[in-house]
């Protein structure tokens, strides 16, 4: 019976054990896709920083530096 019992301990250990190690392996490929995720994040970062970015994405939405003379061309034919 004491053995018996002991069997049983030792199985439910062993369960434990690889329900404990499963969900340590999902939790370390989770840190993985969020490390690779942050890495891309922090690159798009760097990139938006770069004044030379600025500048393009504001000439993008129509911006001018200060001192430029916007000029608007209209009648273009398939415009």
């Amino acid at each position: 019976m004491v053995l018996a019992v002991v069997g049983v301990l030792y199985v439910q250990q062993g369960l434990s054990y690889l329900s404990t190690r499963t969900q340590a392996e999902r939790q370390a490929a989770i840190v993985q896709r969020l490390r690779g995720q942050n890495d891309q994040l922090s690159s798009e970062q760097k990139s938006l920083s770069d004044p030379a970015t600025i500048v393009r994405d504001a000439r993008a939405l129509g911006m001018v530096a200060p001192g430029e003379r916007p000029y608007v061309i209209t009648g273009l034919p398939g415009h």
